[in-house]
Formats: C-alpha cells, sequence, structure tokens
C-alpha cells in the first residue's frame, strides 16, 4: 500500500521564519488524512514540500517506501505520481471536460486513455459531460472534474487543498462526500489540508491538528474530538467546556458537580473538559450545579445556551437539542452526562 511517512520536516522562511519545525505525521495506505490548523500553522507549506514544488532543509517524505525528498534526494514534481486538487479546480478553461481529465495521461492508446476517462467521469458521477467546457460547470462539478483528473493517471497519493473552499454551504456536504467516496472506489492514500473542523471531522480517516509547525495530535476523528491532547486541541477542533476540578476515585469534583473521568486519572487537580452537549439544562431545583442565562443562539437543529453559573466566575455552554424554552435572565439547573477528559 502507498503509506505516507513524513519524518522531522523542517522549513524556515529568513532566519526568524520557522514554519515547520520537526513534524512528524505517517498516513496508512488508502487513508485519508485532514491536516487541520490556523492559518500560518504551516498546512501549505506541509503540502508544497510533500508535492515537490519545495525543498525542506531537513526531514524525509517517503511514499509507498520510495523516499521523495530528503538529505541528498529531491524527486521533481512530476515524477512523484502525486495528483492534486487545488482550490476551485482549476481546470483548463480551453479544454473539455474529457480532455481536462485525460491531460496526465500517457502512451500511444488513445482508447484506452478514453475508457480511463469515461471511468474517472462515471466514478465521479460525471458520466456524459465529457464534451462540456468548464466555464458550463457548476462549482461543485468542477470539483469533481479535478479530482477526476488527479485520479486517471493513478497517482500513488492525492493531495487536496482546501477543494471545498468557494462551494457554498448547501453544496459543500454534498460534494464532500462524493470526494470521499470516489477516493474510497480507488483505494488512494489523501492528504487534505484544511483550516474547517466540521470537514474535517466528517470527511477524514485520520485528523492531524496541527500547532506552530508540529502535529499536536493525529487520531481518528472521534478520538480527536473526545479525547484531546491537551485543551488547545480540544478549543480549535470543536467547542469546549474548561472547568477546574479536583479528582478523586474516578470523580472530578467541579463547580458543575461530580463529573465522571477516566480510571486512570490520578489523584490530582486539573482541567476538566467537556463539550457542551454533554451539559444538560434541567430545573434549578435539585441540580448538581445552577446559573443565569445569558445567551440563547439558534441554529436550527440545535441551540446553544450561555449559562453564567453560580461558583464558576465564568460563563459555559450548553449545546441543547430541539426547541428551547429558557430566555436571558432566567435561572435553570445544569446536569453533566458522559465521560470527561483531565488534563493538567
Amino acid at each position: 500500500m502507498n503509506d505516507l511517512r513524513i519524518e522531522g520536516l523542517t522549513k524556515a522562511y529568513g532566519p526568524d521564519g520557522d514554519v515547520l519545525r520537526g513534524l512528524d505525521l505517517t498516513v496508512p495506505g488508502g487513508a485519508l488524512a485532514a491536516v487541520l490548523g490556523p492559518s500560518g500553522c504551516g498546512k501549505t507549506t506541509l503540502l508544497r514540500i510533500v508535492a515537490g514544488f519545495l525543498r525542506a532543509d531537513a526531514g524525509t517524505v517517503t511514499v509507498g517506501g520510495r523516499l521523495l525528498g530528503g538529505p541528498g534526494t529531491h524527486v521533481p514534481p512530476e515524477r512523484r505520481r502525486i495528483g492534486i486538487v487545488p482550490q476551485e479546480g482549476a481546470l483548463f478553461p480551453h479544454l473539455s471536460v474529457a480532455r481536462n481529465v485525460a491531460f496526465g495521461l500517457t502512451g500511444p492508446d488513445r482508447g484506452a486513455r478514453r475508457r480511463r476517462t469515461e471511468e474517472m467521469l462515471e466514478l465521479v458521477g460525471l458520466a456524459g459531460y465529457g464534451d462540456r467546457m468548464p466555464h458550463e460547470l457548476s462549482g461543485g462539478q468542477q470539483q469533481r472534474v479535478a479530482l477526476a483528473r488527479a485520479l486517471a493517471p493513478e497517482p500513488v497519493l492525492v493531495l487536496l487543498d482546501e477543494p471545498f473552499n468557494a462551494l457554498d454551504s448547501a453544496l459543500r456536504a454534498g460534494v464532500r462526500a462524493d470526494v470521499r467516496a470516489a477516493l474510497r472506489a480507488t483505494g488512494a492514500t489523501a492528504l487534505l489540508v484544511t483550516h474547517d473542523q466540521q470537514e474535517a471531522l466528517s470527511t477524514a480517516d485520520l485528523v492531524a491538528v496541527v500547532r506552530g509547525g508540529r502535529v499536536a495530535q493525529c487520531a481518528a476523528p472521534e478520538e480527536v474530538y473526545r479525547r484531546p491532547a491537551d485543551p488547545w486541541v480540544a478549543g480549535f477542533v470543536g467547542d469546549a467546556v474548561l472547568v477546574p476540578g479536583t479528582v478523586a476515585d474516578g470523580t472530578a469534583t467541579t463547580a458543575l458537580g461530580p463529573v465522571t473521568v477516566p480510571e486512570t486519572a490520578a489523584s490530582r487537580e486539573g482541567t476538566v473538559l467537556l463539550r457542551p452537549e454533554q451539559l444538560r439544562l434541567a430545573e434549578p431545583a435539585g441540580a448538581p450545579a445552577r446559573g443565569t442565562v445569558v445567551d440563547v443562539r439558534f441554529y436550527g437543529h440545535d441551540a446553544m445556551v450561555t449559562v453564567d453559573v453560580d461558583g464558576l466566575g465564568a460563563p459555559v455552554d450548553v449545546r441543547a437539542a430541539g426547541p428551547v424554552t429558557v430566555r436571558p435572565g432566567e435561572a435553570v439547573g445544569i446536569r453533566v452526562t458522559g465521560e470527561a477528559t483531565l488534563h493538567p
């Protein structure tokens, strides 16, 4: 399988411009990994080094056991067998859809190239679109053509550079699902660079959260969300509720009441991490914690209720499903469900 292995990758722009600082990342063959991080963390630099457009200052890039970049080695981009899906498709405007897809195909057999092109268009749900021009397609269709073009030469690795950025929210989810299905159908190994947390969690098999030029955590999406490596990762990949707590016998004593933590957590003080959906609104009487509603934000499928909790000194967010009847100024109770994680 064409696994991707990045070890000790370092890149600086100028004497004080370190971007990557010994980054390590392994993507198993056939997996889709999302590289997630804030602006300036090194995502784009990482992608350009893997593609061969930039040379790293140190470290190695290996795909399927083949060294593509390292000390004394730099395989040029055209010889790396890496497909790239850029932002906004970047199709050749003067070529038809079929000729765009066939652009990277070589060999004298025109029939084989035509069959491969048709096969790729069918894979991305655009069978029969070969004679159209790029300007006749929607943004989502253009992105699927760009994916078909990247997959046509059977690359060892596919790089996706924030490919859904230009799509509106209604279209984005469908195109993401189509891209994921096409990658899985071909068994391609892929690296998706994004700053969209929802996109990373819902699309990828692995999520690598990058902070300051290094991978802060790399794990399955649910693992990153449920058991983040530290409070910064927790806050970056979703909404987080952080409260001080003292642990004893698998239970943390907090201003929100008793909270279950992993049995491996030692008896100590630390920061208890919860997600807003783990908090439940309740009647004030008898609730482990009480407070006053500060704000209510309605999102359709749920609502976020901000509560100023008595004795905590800071408001917390409660994600409530269904109709929410509470209003700012009302007294409410809070109960905690599920297990929290504990951080120093």
